[in-house]
């Protein structure tokens, strides 16, 4: 039986792949064109990854004992480095260092999925292996849409990662939610239900994705995929399926304001 470890590690070897295909069908010009992200040309989000996988690595050798514990000017002289490369350099760059990382999570022995903690830098306390991983994992196919709809207008995150997504923000990476969401946009308590699925949306004093039985107020009907680019504020009209809707005690609009995104 594979553990949420070993699936979690399994799919970010799969965005990989993926982003490496997709990597070899750009042109220069198309490297630093548009990318999903507002702020950023593809050559950019292919930068952000592999810078933060550097980073990464790094946090989670120190906790190996393989390595020094990074100092407080590390991560600044990491993403200063990147951004002085090329487009080209930075879309090749990440493809060695997000290599690295990945490659160094599918070394673990079983029992070391199970048993290594690892702190990322701005937590109180070390995290179980599974959910650093799937703290990557959240960043990697959020980011991996951002790249593959710059070229597929109609691209949305794979079945696996969200799926997987889902799962870690339902539990253990809950927390994330309230980095990046805002409570406030909406102007009474909602539990929108996903639908065809166990999840729910709760937003009230705080925002949490849960599985836990209550009565929805809402229902958000459309892939799981699409809700979950909602939670990370890639669900914006211009890539919303025609098929999502939203009923219920609030609007689309309202939970797109309530996940403005990273």
């Amino acid at each position: 039986m594979t553990t949420l470890a070993d699936r979690t590690i399994a799919a970010l070897r799969a965005e990989h792949d993926g982003l490496v295909s997709a990597l070899g069908a750009f042109t220069p010009d198309q490297l630093t064109g548009p990318s999903g992200a507002s702020d950023w040309t593809v050559a950019q989000v292919y930068s952000h990854l592999g810078s933060g996988a550097e980073i990464a690595l790094a946090a989670f050798r120190a906790e190996l004992g393989e390595a020094e514990t990074p100092g407080p000017d590390f991560n600044q002289s990491v993403w200063d480095r990147w951004n002085a490369l090329s487009a080209e350099a930075q879309a090749a760059g990440w493809r060695t260092s997000d290599e690295a990382l990945v490659a160094a999570f599918e070394a673990l022995t079983p029992e070391q999925r199970e048993t290594v903690t690892v702190n990322p830098g701005f937590l109180p306390q070390p995290i179980p292996l599974a959910s650093f991983a799937g703290m990557r994992l959240n960043e990697v196919a959020q980011h991996s849409w951002d790249i593959r709809v710059a070229a597929d207008p109609a691209a949305g995150l794979t079945s696996d990662s969200a799926d997987l997504l889902a799962e870690h923000l339902s539990g253990g990476l809950g927390f994330l939610l309230g980095f990046i969401a805002k409570p406030d946009a909406v102007a009474e308590p909602v539990v929108a239900e996903i639908a065809g699925t166990p999840y729910r949306i709760e937003i009230g004093d705080d925002i949490r994705l849960t599985t836990e039985p209550s009565t929805a107020t809402a229902t958000f009907d459309g892939p799981l995929e699409s809700a979950m680019r909602l939670l990370a504020g890639r669900l914006t009209a211009p890539w919303t399926p025609a098929a999502v809707k939203v009923t219920g005690n609030v609007t689309l609009d309202d939970l797109r304001a309530a996940f403005p995104g990273f």
